[in-house]
């Protein structure tokens, strides 16, 4: 089968827990924004848990671009005051469908993923990962990134 005529998996037949990224990075509620985005740089992702120093626990999800969102208003504000206030969070074992409702539904582009059982953050969704599923590339676990904390 041609590469073009390829079909895309359907949503609702791919987990979680099968295509996100493995892991949490996340910083200080009260770290600046700038120490944030270079913990962004430094690992290459796009969005952080901000945290009260229990990463079990995250108070917001900060991303890209809410700091492109505070440099443009020339700010540097904590961690805190800049992210997400509730993160959105997905089973690990939800079906990508649902997860992709969330998304569309808030217009968020990253989803704390939590293990069914515990409850606990154990890796994030994000818009790149469906969109890998989407396009037909394999749905492959893939490793935290160095440094990540892991519950």
């Amino acid at each position: 089968m041609s590469q073009s005529t390829r079909r895309s998996p359907t949503l609702a037949h791919v987990r979680v827990l099968d295509c996100m990224h493995h892991g949490i990075l996340s910083c200080d509620a009260d770290a600046p924004l700038s120490e944030a985005a270079r913990i962004m740089a430094r690992h290459r992702v796009h969005a952080l848990a901000v945290t009260n120093g229990d990463v079990r626990r995250p108070i917001g999800v900060l991303s890209s671009q809410d700091i492109v969102a505070a440099a443009a208003r020339g700010e540097d504000p904590a961690a805190r005051r800049a992210a997400i206030r509730k993160p959105l969070a997905v089973s690990s074992d939800e079906h990508l469908a649902r997860a992709t409702q969330l998304m569309a539904e808030y217009g968020v582009a990253h989803l704390v993923a939590v293990d069914a059982a515990s409850g606990y953050p154990i890796g994030v969704l994000s818009t790149l990962d469906v969109a890998a599923v989407y396009g037909g590339s394999s749905a492959e676990r893939r490793d935290p990134p160095p440094n990540a904390t892991l519950p």
